[in-house]
């Protein structure tokens, strides 16, 4: 009897003892699984309202708005400006110099005068001598008296009025000196002229082929004691601005 008490005893120390010893497995385990895998662990989800960015629209590496760039302003386009205007003329008796100054006046043009480098003399202006200067020159078609001096900047015009006085139903020869001694391609070019009786007629026709490059408007013949509304009327006709 004392033998089987004590082997109950036993038996029921040694399941107290193995009792604890799995409680205190249990409380010390904190280390994960070692069978090679990691536990699952979960993140919390990513901030979708960030205050630094704006709703809904995508950023750039910087974090910053992805914002189109802004449109850059073009320049304003250059108003076309207005042309220069010369009135260039010969006047041998002053009557060609009164049109050519109140056409300047008018147009608010630059003015130059065709001055030949030997002046003409009464007696080269002789018409009833058949040997006089004048008389020599227009019987001669080749003929190119000389300039004295020049235009300054010729490319600066855009529009060039041509006056000159009728010699034996021409220019004279000295305007053909002129007109070859520029380069008038893409210019508009007006003939006038003065005459005590002569019209206009084709004065012009060896200037014309002579700057055959340029825009030849249609020419007009003044008496020398024209006004300036006159002047003015013709002119303001072409639709030169």
């Amino acid at each position: 009897m004392k033998k089987l008490t004590a082997f109950i005893l036993a038996t029921m120390i040694v399941l107290s003892l193995a009792a604890c010893g799995n409680e205190a497995n249990m409380a010390g385990n904190t280390e994960p699984p070692q069978n090679g895998t990691e536990a699952p662990r979960t993140e919390a989800p990513a901030d979708t309202n960030n205050e630094n960015d704006a709703p809904g629209e995508p950023t750039d590496s910087a974090g910053e708005p992805d914002t189109p760039p802004e449109d850059v302003p073009s320049e304003p386009e250059q108003e076309p400006t207005g042309g220069k205007i010369l009135v260039a003329y010969f006047s041998a008796t002053n009557n060609t110099e009164g049109i050519a100054q109140k056409l300047s006046d008018g147009l608010g043009a630059d003015l130059y005068e065709i001055t030949p480098a030997e002046p003409y003399t009464d007696a080269d202006l002789n018409y009833g001598d058949s040997k006089s200067r004048t008389s020599v020159e227009m019987d001669d078609p080749s003929a190119r008296p000389e300039i004295s001096g020049a235009v300054e900047n010729m490319e600066q015009y855009d529009v060039v009025f041509i006056g000159y006085p009728i010699w034996w139903g021409e220019a004279p020869r000295i305007m053909s000196t002129f007109i070859e001694s520029y380069d008038f391609s893409g210019k508009t070019l007006v003939a006038f002229c003065t005459s005590g009786s002569s019209g206009f007629g084709s004065s012009d026709s060896a200037l014309r082929a002579a700057a055959s490059g340029a825009t030849w408007l249609d020419g007009h013949r003044f008496s020398a004691g024209a006004s300036a509304d006159d002047v003015m009327d013709w002119a303001n006709g072409l639709g030169i601005s």
